[in-house]
């Protein structure tokens, strides 16, 4: 069995839902603790309590059968009864921003657009930090992510085609024309992949003002990606540039792809709107009925809820939306399994909790595969993708595989090494990416000269630069936006936290 494998009974009458029921499996190294049976899902997890990984094993190899405890009485069951079974796997990819006026020439304020006449620092051919992707960066993540040798269902991408560049340099025929051509890219390389796709704030034009009514890039988009969803997901793409569609492999799994640009700060079109697309009220109706239905959802879109890891008390989206969207997920959050974002370019997690304290969300932002940074930012990210494990029985996330491509490196020798950059449960020792293993991480992180988080903060911009020091205040923004998604006091939680955490609450929270 591979890393997080499952052990199966094939026979309803092995499955010991009695909570009495424990065993070992004899090992040729050592006999080893099944656990306790899952009652909510008919499996045993391998090898020390229920849903712990099989990663724990150390190597050992199970033999043919094991003994086990029903009550005061042993027995002998034949392991052959048991199936094991991967993780389910799907990748993320978010933020590719192609320039296409990229190109490599002595004259360096003329190598992209998207420098705004900068000097280009070291450009190369996969790319320079003032700079977003030439073509040859993006075509490189995607062969990485073919030629991987992993197995996924499925791949999410978070929006954001087009490059920054001055609105007067595109228009919505030439948003529409990168779009389509990442769009072709990715279907020629993985015609058998299901993609789902959500909207960036740069996929419209004027950048920003995605509209809460049909629009020339709504219809675009549902026209180009019509092979991936079906015709009621592409009517409310259409209508809203949202929608929401069964994952073709596992039917009670649904992802659900927010416009969340409509909630966008800079976003005109929709100022003063209370529900512009009634967004909000299609994805009521569509978790409730998922509820009923007995569906788990993962939520995807690019600009995330909560607030900015980077700045003191601003959300990503403006603030009465950004508290309805988080009212409507903890409402729902016993269905959604995971929520993936991008649009800020690094790499972070964030915890919901309810409004007594406990954890009930897992949310993570993806970093992006442009390099791009500004002339006044001191930091960027290197170029990243990334592979998530969940259990493909309730789709709860049990790890994360970060990618990533060292830009200057690739550039020197000309080609490009993607290499992982971490696993997440490997890289803090936590068990799964569930709430509580994320909620206990960020408290760790909290703790003065954590080293946890002094690594948390290297994978923040995807290993580009490990000397970047992360002091008092802008830790406290971190751990802030870890934790505190909405304005709930935290004094109010019951949970007590470490003074860091206080401080980062009271930095980041606005106090009417």
């Amino acid at each position: 069995p591979g890393p997080y494998s499952r052990v199966e009974p094939r026979d309803s009458q092995a499955r010991g839902r009695d909570p009495r029921w424990r065993g070992w499996a004899r090992s040729s190294a050592a006999c080893w603790l099944l656990g306790t049976a899952a009652p909510a899902s008919d499996c045993l997890w391998l090898p020390l309590a229920a849903r712990v990984p099989v990663r724990r094993w150390g190597g050992a190899t199970v033999s043919s059968y094991c003994k086990y405890w029903y009550g005061n009485s042993k027995r002998e069951v034949d392991l052959t009864a048991f199936i094991f079974s991967s993780p389910g796997q799907f990748w993320h990819v978010t933020d590719l921003h192609l320039d296409p006026t990229y190109h490599i020439t002595d004259d360096h304020t003329k190598v992209c657009a998207s420098s705004k006449g900068a000097n280009a620092s070291n450009p190369g051919p996969f790319g320079d930090v003032l700079c977003d992707s030439p073509y040859h960066l993006i075509l490189s993540a995607f062969d990485f992510i073919k030629n991987s040798g992993q197995e996924a269902s499925f791949m999410i991408w978070t929006g954001d085609s087009p490059p920054h560049v001055p609105v007067r340099e595109l228009s919505t025929d030439t948003v529409i024309n990168v779009i389509a051509n990442m769009t072709t890219t990715v279907q020629s390389l993985f015609p058998d992949l299901q993609v789902f796709p959500a909207l960036g704030n740069h996929d419209y034009w004027p950048q920003d003002q995605l509209p809460g009514f049909t629009s020339k890039v709504y219809n675009a988009v549902a026209s180009l990606w019509k092979p991936w969803l079906d015709e009621e997901a592409i009517s409310t793409l259409r209508k809203g540039g949202f929608y929401s569609q069964k994952v073709s492999t596992n039917l009670n799994f649904r992802i659900i792809s927010l416009n969340t640009n409509l909630y966008y700060g800079p976003n005109i079109v929709t100022l003063n709107k209370t529900d512009p697309a009634n967004q909000f009220e299609w994805l009521e109706n569509t978790l409730n009925i998922s509820q009923q239905n007995k569906e788990k959802v993962y939520i995807i879109a690019h600009v995330p809820v909560g607030y900015l890891p980077y700045s003191r008390s601003i959300t990503a989206m403006r603030e009465y939306y950004n508290e309805k969207l988080i009212d409507i997920f903890r409402k729902y959050s016993n269905i959604i399994a995971g929520q993936f974002y991008g649009h800020t370019h690094r790499d972070s997690i964030m915890v919901l909790s309810d409004k007594k304290g406990n954890p009930i969300n897992s949310l993570f932002v993806a970093p992006a595969v442009t390099p791009v940074k500004s002339v006044l930012e001191k930091q960027t990210n290197n170029p990243g993708v990334r592979l998530f494990q969940y259990d493909p029985h309730d789709y709860k996330l049990l790890d994360v595989l970060q990618y990533y491509l060292n830009l200057t490196d690739a550039n020197l020798k000309g080609k490009s090494n993607w290499k992982l950059e971490y696993t997440l449960t490997q890289a803090y020792d936590i068990e799964d990416l569930q709430p509580k293993s994320l909620y206990e991480l960020a408290k760790q992180f909290a703790i003065l000269d954590s080293k946890q988080f002094i690594k948390y903060y290297n994978y923040f911009f995807v290993s580009y630069d490990s000397r970047v020091i992360c002091d008092e205040k802008c830790k406290a923004f971190q751990i802030c936006a870890i934790m505190n998604l909405d304005r709930m006091d935290f004094l109010k939680l019951q949970h007590p936290l470490l003074g860091l955490l206080l401080l980062g609450a009271i930095m980041c929270v606005k106090h009417n």
